[in-house]
């Protein structure tokens, strides 16, 4: 269906907008509306300039995605939030190969759907949550080919010198990408345990280390 493949190209291009935002976007007196737009707009204009990228070339974007990835997203929380409750039972150690795991499940699934990038364009929509508030809810609307597809992000306003907003979830046509990984892995947990969601992590990223089309793009069903 073109709508399905429209939205797994928003998947992969919500994941790299996310993971790929620069440093300079923690700036204090950005609003996080602004944010998003901003960015998602450098980030489509640098995919569509990189020929590497555009090609699903998985090295070329865990670099992207590292250079930029640290400064933006909270990525320790996302990976928890998708653990669930066993997060905190688990070792430094293990929190460590589960967010290294997570992200490149993440990047594998998606970059395939980088190469659709085109004429798409972002537009914001207003905005919940007050300017004041810590935790918002940013709607944005990706239009080109097909019907306009809806992709929100939500932000928290991080404390200490500099502080900004970080993104640490996803809603890619009306799916949650936390929750939506957080059903998947609570089964490997509750069979195999830490170590073994470790393992089918890993077993998968090996699986996936050519690149094939995207595959495994939450898409609201169960089961």
């Amino acid at each position: 269906m073109k709508r399905r493949a429209f939205g797994i190209w928003v998947a992969g291009t919500a994941l790299l907008a996310a993971l790929g935002m620069p440093a300079i976007a923690l700036a204090a007196d950005e609003a996080p509306d602004a944010l998003i737009k901003r960015i998602s707009d450098e980030t489509l204009a640098d995919i569509k300039a990189d020929k590497a990228i555009q090609a699903g070339d998985t090295g070329r974007i865990v670099n992207f995605v590292d250079r930029k990835i640290m400064p933006v997203v909270d990525f320790r929380r996302m990976t928890a939030a998708a653990v669930g409750p066993a997060w905190r039972q688990a070792t430094p150690e293990q929190q460590k190969r589960l967010q290294d795991e997570f992200k490149l499940l993440l990047v594998r699934t998606y970059s395939g759907a980088l190469a659709q990038v085109n004429d798409q364009v972002i537009s914001v929509k207003p905005m919940r949550g007050a300017p004041t508030d810590d935790d918002v809810v940013v709607r944005t609307e990706i239009r080109g080919r097909g019907d306009p597809i809806q992709l929100d992000y939500r932000l928290e306003k991080t404390p200490g010198e500099g502080p900004g907003w970080k993104i640490y979830n996803l809603n890619v046509l009306g799916v949650w990408l936390v929750e939506t990984y957080r059903s998947q892995f609570a089964q490997e947990i509750n069979s195999k345990g830490i170590d073994g969601l470790i393992t089918a992590l890993a077993e998968r990223n090996k699986a996936n280390a050519t690149p094939t089309p995207p595959a495994g793009m939450p898409t609201g069903k169960k089961g």
